[in-house]
Order: C-alpha cells, then structure tokens, then sequence
C-alpha cells in the first residue's frame, strides 16, 4: 500500500507535481485498522485528518442514555475526524470506529498545516472538500428538520447505495434519528408499493 490512492484523488481536483506528491508521500502515514478498533474516542483529541483508502468507518456520540447517535459514516476515498477537535485542540465528544478491516492514510494536524502553508495547491483542494462538507451538512439539517423519516431513508438509499451492505440497519436507523423497529416499518412499507 501506499499514497497512490490519496495522490489519484487530489489529481481529480488539481495535477500534482513530482514534489507535491513527494509531501503527500511524507506528510500521510498508512495505518491498519481492525473492525471494532477506534481511531478516536470521546475525551481524546483529533490529532489526525484521516483518509480511507479501504474499508468503512462510522463517526458517533452516546448521549448520557448510553444511545449511539451516528453523524457520518465514511468509506474508500473519503475523510473522516472531528473537524472541531482537530482544529480547537479540545477534547472530542465523538468516536470514531472501524466497522471492517480499515486501511487508512493519516496526517498528523501540524504536518498537514505546514502541507496547507508551503504547497497552496492542497489548501485550494481542502478548501472544495470543507465547501461540499457544509453543503451537505446544510442539507442534512434541513431534511431533518422538514422531512418525513421515509423521506430522508429514501434519501439516503439513492445518496448512499455503496452502503448497503457494509452497516447494519441499526446504524442506518441511527443516523436517519429513527428506531430499528420504524426503519423495519417504513423499509417494509416501500417494498409494499
């Protein structure tokens, strides 16, 4: 393994040169994740950007009930970390877990910051990643606040098809802020018309 499928997403924004993929090649350092492990837990700081080169994650908080609450999940060629603890130095309230075997390229934040001030380039691309990121978390927000729970599964089954068949219908029904018993329904209801 190596940088090679990090090196191939930058180019679909911007062509690296030989020295800017030389820095992607000693800033990112690859690291195996076994399914169950964690790459963050709340009370820890995000230390880390993390690009998933194989495998899936999800990112979660448990309220004071001990209920998992799911924000994201992420798979092949996409990033995944507490964005706030990372750039605040603060304790997280997020986990971040490996639901299979992950391998996943990671840059340490005052790696990736210098990255940002000597190769303008990288912080163009990071800027079109955070611009889509609040693009959708916009319309996240939205859909939660004045859609039905059959409108934003619908959603997510024609947004997300890739996940099918990596995460359960629990985390499914998680992230959607429904029960596993009224995803079961509404899942059921669908297949019915």
């Amino acid at each position: 393994m190596s940088t090679k499928p990090l090196i191939d997403y930058f180019e679909n924004f911007l062509p690296l040169t030989e020295e800017e993929k030389s820095v992607v090649e000693q800033v990112f350092k690859e690291r195996n994740v076994k399914r169950r492990q964690f790459i963050l837990q709340a009370g820890d700081v995000c230390k880390h950007n993390t690009f998933v080169v194989e495998g899936c994650f999800k990112m979660y908080m448990v309220d004071p009930n001990g209920k998992e609450h799911n924000l994201q999940f992420a798979i092949e060629n996409w990033w995944i970390g507490d964005i706030g603890s990372f750039h605040s130095g603060k304790p997280s309230k997020l986990y971040i877990e490996a639901i299979e075997n992950s391998v996943v390229l990671q840059a340490k934040k005052e790696d990736h910051l210098k990255m940002f001030e000597d190769y303008p380039k990288f912080n163009r691309i990071f800027r079109v990643l955070s611009e889509n990121a609040i693009v959708s978390l916009q319309n996240r927000i939205l859909q939660n606040i004045s859609s039905t729970a059959e409108e934003r599964y619908l959603d997510f089954v024609e947004r997300y098809p890739h996940f099918f068949n990596r995460i359960s219908n629990v985390q499914i029904a998680s992230y959607l802020g429904v029960t596993p018993e009224f995803l079961s329904t509404i899942r059921k209801k669908i297949a019915k018309s």
